[in-house]
C-alpha cells in the first residue's frame, strides 16, 4: 500500500477521486517543507557541534577543509606540478610580426586557456561561488607553486583560529625570500617551529605574515578574543565591538596582531572585512592591501569574490605601470614598477624604517614568480607584447636569470583605452589633475564623469576612451608619469599613514618598539649594503627613483 494512501474500511469510507488527490497534493507540500528544514537543522547542528572540536581535531580539519578548485594540481607523488609539467602560452613578438611561444611555467594546470574577451568590461563582484568565474582556470595564475610542507604547516597555523576565516594568505620575506639563500638571520624567532617552516627559511628566523578575510568583523574578534585574548592589545579588554570600530573606521580597514606564537612559529596577522579587501581591489581606494596582493603571495584560503576583484588589481596595476614605462623595456623594469606603486606615499619610505632595497629584493628573488602572476595578463592585452626571442625557451620562465624585453604600443587611442579602465577611486583622482590641467569647466568634467560612471546599471557602452582620456594618453611622457605618480601617492599617503599611528594603539606600546627597531635595523643593512655594492651609501629617502622603481 502506498504511504499516505486512504485505508478502506467501515470506519473509513472511500473518498472521492477529489477528495483523494487534495489529501495526496496536502502530504506532497508537508513533505518539501518539512523535510529540507529537518536536513537544515542536521546541517546547521553538525557545524556548530564540529566547531566546538579543537581545531586539530581530524573531523574538523575534514569537514572545514579549504579546497580551492584547481589551482594546486597534484601529481601521484603528492606534491605540485612545475617546470616541465605545465606550459604557459606566451605572446611575444620578433621580427614585427606576433608569434607564440610555448614557455613552461610553474603553472597548475595542463592548459591556460585564453580569458574571455572583456572580462573586466563590467564585473559582477557579487558572485559567491567559483563557478560563476568566467572560467574554470580564471584567477589561477594568483596561486604561488610553494613546498607542500611548508604549504601545509601554513594552513595548520590557520587551524588554530576558532573563528571562520573565508579568505587567507601569506606573504612577506618569511614566505617568499628577499635575500641571497646563504644570508643569515642574527636570531632564530620561533620558538618550536615545524620542521617543514626550518627548512624552508634555511636557518633565518623571520616572522611570518599573514592576511584574513572574515565576513563580520566584530563576529570574528569576538570569537577571537575569546581564544586568544593574548594577541591583542590593551584594546582588547573594551571589546570586540570598539575592536571592530577601530579596524574598520581608521587607516585602510586593517587591524593587526603583530609579535604572537602560534604552532610554535611567530606570526603577525591582519583581519580585514571581505567587503574592504574587495573594494581596495577594484577601485583601489586606499591600496594598502591592494598593493600586498600585486606581489606574490601565497593564498591558502581562497574566496571566488576575492578572485575577481583581484584579477581586476593584477590588470590595473600592469596598465597603470604601463602609464609608466617607456615603449620599450625590460620584465624587471614591469615589475619593479608594479611592486613599488603602493609604496609611493607611503612614509616608512620618507623614514629610516624600512629597507631602502626592498622592491628591488622582491623583484629579483620572485622573478619568476611575478613572471606567473603577470604573464596570463600581459598575454591577454593587445598593446603589450614579450619582445625577446629568449620567451620561445623551454624553460625562460623559470629562469631568474633571463631578463626578457618587452614593448608596447604608445598609440593615444589605446594607451586612452588604459586610462578608461583605470580602477575607479583611482581614476578619479587622475581625471581632477587633469581637469584643472586642461581647465576644463566644472559642468563639462561632472557630465563627463557621469558618462563614465562604471556603477551605473544602465551604462551599455564599452569601457573605452574618449578625447579626454586620449588627451591624457597624449600627454608629454614626464608629464603622465608625474601626474599619475601624484595621485598614487594622494591614494596610499593619508590610510598608510593612519594605518602606522592606528598600529601603535592595536599593537602596544612594547611591539610597536619592537617592529619600529626591526624595521630600522632592516634599513642600516640595506644602506650597508648598497654601500658596499654601489660605494655610495644614499638612503632610499634622498632617491625617488629607488621609491619609485
Amino acid at each position: 500500500m502506498a504511504i499516505g494512501a486512504p485505508v478502506r474500511s467501515s470506519a473509513n469510507p472511500p473518498l472521492p477521486i477529489v477528495g483523494l488527490m487534495a489529501k495526496e497534493t496536502s502530504w506532497q507540500i508537508v513533505c518539501s517543507s518539512v523535510v529540507p528544514s529537518l536536513k537544515q537543522c542536521l546541517l546547521l547542528g553538525r557545524v556548530g557541534w564540529l566547531y566546538k572540536l579543537p581545531p586539530e581535531h581530524p573531523l574538523r580539519r575534514r569537514s572545514f577543509a579549504s579546497v580551492t578548485p584547481g589551482p594546486d594540481v597534484r601529481t601521484n607523488g603528492g606534491s605540485p606540478k612545475t617546470g616541465s609539467d605545465v606550459s604557459l602560452k606566451v605572446k611575444t613578438t620578433g621580427t614585427g610580426s606576433q608569434s607564440n611561444g610555448t614557455a613552461s611555467s610553474p603553472d597548475s594546470s595542463a592548459q591556460q586557456p585564453s580569458i574571455p574577451p572583456d572580462w573586466d568590461e563590467k564585473p559582477n563582484l557579487s558572485i559567491s561561488a567559483f563557478s560563476q568565474l568566467p572560467s574554470s582556470t580564471f584567477g589561477h595564475n594568483q596561486h604561488m607553486i610553494i613546498n607542500s610542507d611548508f604549504k601545509e604547516a601554513l594552513r595548520q597555523i590557520l587551524w588554530q583560529f576558532r573563528a571562520p576565516i573565508r579568505y587567507a594568505f601569506a606573504y612577506g620575506s618569511g614566505v617568499f625570500p628577499q635575500t641571497a639563500s646563504g644570508s643569515k638571520s642574527a636570531s632564530t624567532v620561533h620558538p618550536h617551529p615545524s620542521p617543514a617552516i626550518s627548512s624552508m627559511q634555511g636557518g633565518q628566523g623571520k616572522m611570518i605574515d599573514f592576511v584574513f578575510g572574515v565576513s563580520y568583523t566584530q563576529h570574528w574578534h569576538s570569537l577571537n578574543l575569546h581564544q586568544h585574548r593574548d594577541h591583542y592589545s590593551a584594546i582588547g579588554s573594551l571589546g570586540s565591538s570598539f575592536v571592530s570600530r577601530v579596524q574598520d573606521r581608521y587607516g585602510a580597514g586593517v587591524y593587526f596582531n603583530p609579535y604572537v606564537t602560534v604552532n610554535g612559529t611567530l606570526i603577525k596577522y591582519g583581519v580585514v572585512n571581505l567587503d574592504t579587501l574587495c573594494r581596495d581591489l577594484s577601485e583601489w581606494d586606499t591600496l594598502y592591501l591592494a598593493g600586498r596582493l600585486q606581489k606574490p603571495v601565497k593564498i591558502l584560503r581562497d574566496d571566488p569574490r576575492v578572485r575577481l576583484a583581484n584579477q581586476l588589481n593584477l590588470i590595473s596595476a600592469v596598465r597603470t605601470a604601463l602609464l609608466l614605462l617607456p615603449s620599450e623595456f625590460t620584465e624587471q623594469d614591469l615589475y619593479g614598477t608594479i611592486a613599488g606603486l603602493s609604496y609611493l606615499g607611503d612614509p616608512r619610505m620618507s623614514l629610516p624604517a624600512e629597507n631602502p632595497n626592498k622592491v628591488a629584493n622582491i623583484v629579483k628573488y620572485q622573478l619568476p614568480n611575478f613572471r606567473r602572476l603577470y604573464a596570463p595578463l600581459i598575454e591577454n592585452l593587445p598593446n603589450v607584447a614579450f619582445h625577446d626571442a629568449r620567451c620561445t625557451s623551454s624553460d625562460w620562465m623559470d629562469d631568474p636569470e633571463t631578463n626578457a624585453a618587452m614593448a608596447q604600443d604608445m598609440d593615444p587611442k589605446k594607451r586612452g583605452n588604459m586610462v578608461r579602465r583605470l580602477p575607479r577611486a583611482f581614476r578619479a583622482k587622475l581625471y581632477f589633475r587633469y581637469q584643472s590641467k586642461f581647465q576644463i569647466p566644472q559642468r563639462d568634467f561632472d557630465r563627463m564623469l557621469a558618462e563614465s560612471d562604471d556603477k551605473d546599471p544602465t551604462r551599455v557602452k564599452r569601457q573605452q576612451g574618449g578625447v579626454f582620456e586620449q588627451r591624457v594618453a597624449g600627454d608629454r611622457p614626464e608629464d603622465l608619469r608625474k601626474e599619475v605618480k601624484r595621485s598614487i601617492k594622494s591614494t596610499v599617503q593619508w590610510p598608510s599613514a593612519t594605518q602606522s599611528l592606528k598600529a601603535i594603539a592595536t599593537a602596544g606600546l612594547a611591539r610597536s618598539i619592537r617592529y619600529v627597531r626591526e624595521k630600522m635595523a632592516k634599513h642600516r643593512q640595506g644602506r650597508q649594503h648598497r654601500k658596499e655594492t654601489t660605494g655610495t651609501p644614499q638612503a632610499a629617502s634622498g632617491s625617488t627613483e629607488n621609491k619609485e622603481s
